[in-house]
């Protein structure tokens, strides 16, 4: 985040620091020729020729057998979507249009709401809605970067409370509140009497957090005003300065963002009446990979104030009247809702609900009821998998998981992903894949130029990417790219955890993330990406674009072309070369591939 602002973040260089440190503390304590020694055999034994091992023999076998068996999943994949069931024709204007993350887990969710409210139409689209943004929340001078990884913020979003006067000297005193407890918790002499007096003031907060008990709410004093607060808050686009920063958006910038996302979600041509932006969060306790389990397009965080300002930016009258003037025009009586899709409950909430005119409230009381359904469902179907009985009441027994502070796995994150499917709506509607696709709504002859495919394929793409291969690198090799067991883990700054109380700082997934106790959680396969587009179209992004060419060119994810009928058509073979596919079935040449 501090390299994409011209900057620099020095944790992981200071420890490494201190980790060389420590290495040269031990080499001058051991005999240090004999260590050299060692080192310059080592590596004359590696650059020796040799005949390939007995182990090195069965993993190239196991190679083989394992490109057979990723086409075999991708076979059942492309059958599911050759088979798809049949969906009514696409009206002119649905009843409402539902955007959420392209996050596998929506994918459960949206299909829930499909099936309980057709006239729905859902969208897949990047959490964070095309506002990059960094999210200064009430009471701080600084916030996070609410965006993938890949871009920088444009805008800095404050938090404020309307019509709370005193909220900017709140935000003051609560910042320097907190950097003196910070400080005192942390001090190198002061922390010793913390953890030991002061620590027993936590006592209560262990006890109702062990017993999954919500304290009372405090009904009445200033605690009660600042509750008041924290519940009217709002991410306000409107520029001004904010201990000496600037924030907001101005108006050319709200404009440009703002039909940045209407393409990318395909909204210039038709909008519902009402359509729901839901971010994506998680909501876990006491869990240092909780970050793993938000929002990979929001950087970690949640996306609801992504939500929050993307709708207030385009239900903003001077933002559609500029529109009007690049030829994008919503109908008058649409407006945007936004809210927050929690992945651990299954719950959304929806946010500004002043802000929606009466003319909207049975619609929108008629959306909530759906949505509550839709979640009941979602949660009955996750249900065998997090392991509750069929008999127990589900829906208490997964909310429970969320506020539970022992809890290795809340829920399973984004363990079982396996495709990302860049298509029209009617491609995937209806079709149930299980939680394990990535599904970003793309219109390729709406896309002029190419330029959300082009989006498409070097952002969602990359970063589905990653996290796959996050998944498949703890899942085949847990002890080199994975983080160990959870219940041991020490966390190391923001940086990373030790597993126990030394060892190798590690980075990757804990194995409560990728397994049950009995068999693997995550299917340990590459990534199987189908595009609704034209091959040429593709190749000129994929020849612009350098890392992503690696990425295909390498063998670290597959490329699929899909025509407008929903057939998968061409696999991407390299080189900027397709080979067509015959149905969904593999050739002898793309298993030796």
């Amino acid at each position: 985040e501090q390299a994409l602002r011209g900057g620099s973040d020095g944790a992981v260089t200071e420890l490494l620091a201190v980790r060389l440190a420590w290495e040269v503390a031990l080499l001058e304590l051991f005999d240090a020729r004999g260590l050299d020694r060692a080192w310059l055999i080592a590596r004359a034994r590696i650059a020796a020729p040799r005949a390939a091992t007995p182990a090195e023999a069965a993993l190239a076998v196991d190679l083989v057998l394992h490109a057979a068996y990723e086409k075999a999943r991708q076979e059942e994949l492309f059958g599911a979507i050759g088979a798809r069931p049949a969906r009514p024709a696409r009206p002119d204007r649905p009843a409402v249009q539902a955007a959420f993350c392209i996050d596998v887990r929506a994918e459960v969710y949206r299909r829930a709401l499909e099936g309980v409210a057709p006239g729905v139409e859902t969208i897949g689209f990047a959490g964070f809605f095309g506002f990059p943004i960094e999210l200064v929340p009430l009471g701080e001078g600084a916030g996070g970067a609410q965006c993938p990884a890949l871009i920088a913020p444009r805008a800095v979003i404050a938090e404020e409370v309307p019509g709370a006067a005193h909220a900017g000297a709140w935000r003051r005193i609560r910042r320097q509140a907190r950097r003196v407890w910070k400080g005192f918790k942390s001090g190198a002499v002061s922390c010793f009497s913390f953890v030991g007096p002061l620590g027993l003031l936590y006592a209560p907060k262990l006890v109702t957090d062990a017993l999954g008990v919500t304290r009372p709410v405090p009904h009445r004093g200033s605690a009660d005003l600042r509750r008041a607060w924290r519940a009217r808050r709002r991410p306000s686009v409107t520029p001004a300065t904010v201990d000496g920063r600037a924030v907001g958006l101005p108006l050319e910038a709200q404009v440009e963002l703002a039909a940045g996302a209407l393409r990318g979600m395909g909204l210039t041509q038709r909008a519902a009446r009402l359509v729901l932006l839901a971010g994506h969060g998680a909501r876990a306790v006491n869990n240092p990979h909780a970050a793993g389990l938000q929002c990979g397009a929001c950087g970690g965080h949640s996306g609801d104030a992504n939500a929050r300002v993307a709708a207030a930016v385009l239900n903003d009258p001077e933002v559609r009247a500029a529109l009007r003037v690049r030829g994008i025009t919503l109908p008058a009586d649409t407006v945007f809702v936004p809210g927050l899709h929690d992945t651990t409950t299954d719950e959304v909430t929806l946010f500004d609900l002043d802000q929606v005119p009466a003319t909207h409230r049975d619609e929108l009381a008629r959306l909530e009821r759906q949505l509550a359904e839709a979640g009941a469902r979602s949660r009955a179907f996750r249900a065998p998998r997090l392991g509750l009985d069929a008999g127990e009441p589900v829906d208490a027994a997964v909310r429970a998981r969320s506020r539970d502070w022992s809890e290795v796995r809340p829920e399973w994150g984004l363990a079982g992903c396996a495709a990302f499917i860049a298509a029209p709506w009617r491609s995937t509607a209806g079709l149930e894949l299980g939680g394990r696709a990535f599904l970003h709504t793309y219109e390729h002859r709406e896309d002029a130029g190419h330029r959300v495919l082009e989006l498409i394929l070097t952002a969602p793409v990359v970063v589905a990417s990653w996290i796959s291969l996050q998944y498949y690198g703890s899942a085949v090799a847990p002890r080199v790219f994975g983080s160990g067991n959870k219940t041991l883990h020490n966390v190391v700054g923001t940086v990373g955890v030790l597993e126990g109380n030394g060892g190798d700082l590690r980075v990757g997934l804990p194995w409560q993330s990728v397994h049950d106790g009995e068999r693997l959680a995550h299917d340990p396969v590459r990534l199987t990406v189908v595009v609704a587009a034209p091959c040429e179209a593709m190749n000129e992004v994929i020849a612009r674009h350098e890392h992503l060419r690696h990425l295909l060119d390498h063998g670290w994810l597959h490329l699929y072309a899909m025509d407008d009928e929903g057939t998968v058509t061409h696999r991407y073979t390299g080189g900027c070369t397709w080979q067509e596919v015959a149905g969904a079935t593999a050739s002898e040449e793309e298993l030796a591939a």
